[in-house]
């Protein structure tokens, strides 16, 4: 299935599309999609960070085939910890791998902002939710100034608590959003308040759906008004650089996910 140059923005979905490594999967892409999501991670024990020929393949491929590539940052990367020692390192981790894809030119770097594994921050308190804006702030100062990216290439995710806790520091540096309408709906927030609030700021859209309680499955999962929705605001404001990325796993996820999407062609 084919959703290349089909809309007016580039269509993406994830380098694990496959059951194959970063290499193969781009591949298998490069004529599918105007842009991957590299999901990267790295930790003492596994690492799937792509070597320095790798880089040089992923560029080569996509020059020829017009692919752009976003890079999602680390799930590991607690850039909103209450230990510095834990920021630094974070900060680090984001630092090489920024130094690393450099040279793709990505489309975004997709980051979370979180402060622990496990970490709730609806529960904490109203000067925990303080401290972990401030946080977060101090954080991204450091990893601005540790790298030559704008800040507008940075795409805060919405994750399971509410964005405007962040509000201030996004304006501050004028970072852009991934409005992940996935988890908008697994933790229950309003779609249509989003795409009014942030869509002008979002530079990568997550399209997944939710079965048994579970994201991350293919479109024919999502409600179909909320679909309905997201592609009508995506016409209307029309932006050929903005990634809808299909934050999927799987071949047929993929297929039937593209088949869906092709509903909205124009």
């Amino acid at each position: 299935m084919n959703c290349k140059k089909q809309f007016p923005f580039r269509v993406g979905t994830t380098s694990y599309i496959i059951p194959d490594e970063i290499i193969p999967n781009i591949e298998y892409l490069k004529d599918k999609v105007d842009d991957v999501e590299l999901v990267l991670f790295e930790s003492d024990e596994i690492s799937n960070l792509p070597s320095e020929s790798d880089i040089a393949r992923l560029s080569d491929i996509g020059q020829k085939h017009e692919l752009t590539y976003s890079i999602h940052l680390p799930l590991d990367v607690y850039l909103c910890s209450f230990d510095p020692a834990i920021r630094e390192r974070s900060v680090e981790k984001c630092r090489r791998i920024i130094e690393l894809t450099e040279v793709l030119r990505p489309s975004a770097y997709v980051l979370h902002a979180e402060a622990g594994q496990g970490m709730d921050v609806n529960q904490f308190s109203k000067e925990e939710k303080t401290a972990f804006s401030d946080n977060f702030h101090t954080s991204f100062e450091k990893l601005l100034s540790a790298v030559s990216v704008k800040a507008s290439e940075f795409c805060v995710e919405t994750l399971n608590y509410p964005m405007q806790l962040l509000d201030k520091v996004i304006s501050s540096f004028d970072l852009s959003i991934t409005l992940d309408i996935g988890h908008l709906e697994l933790y229950g927030y309003p779609v249509q308040e989003h795409l009014v609030r942030y869509l002008s700021r979002t530079r990568v859209v997550h399209m997944h759906g939710i079965k048994n309680g579970k994201d991350h499955n293919g479109l024919q999962h999502m409600r179909a008004e909320t679909l309905n929705l997201v592609m009508q605001a995506l016409h209307e404001n029309r932006d050929q650089a903005r990634v809808f990325t299909m934050e999927i796993f799987s071949e047929d996820d993929f297929n039937t996910s593209c088949a869906e999407l092709m509903k909205y062609s124009t």
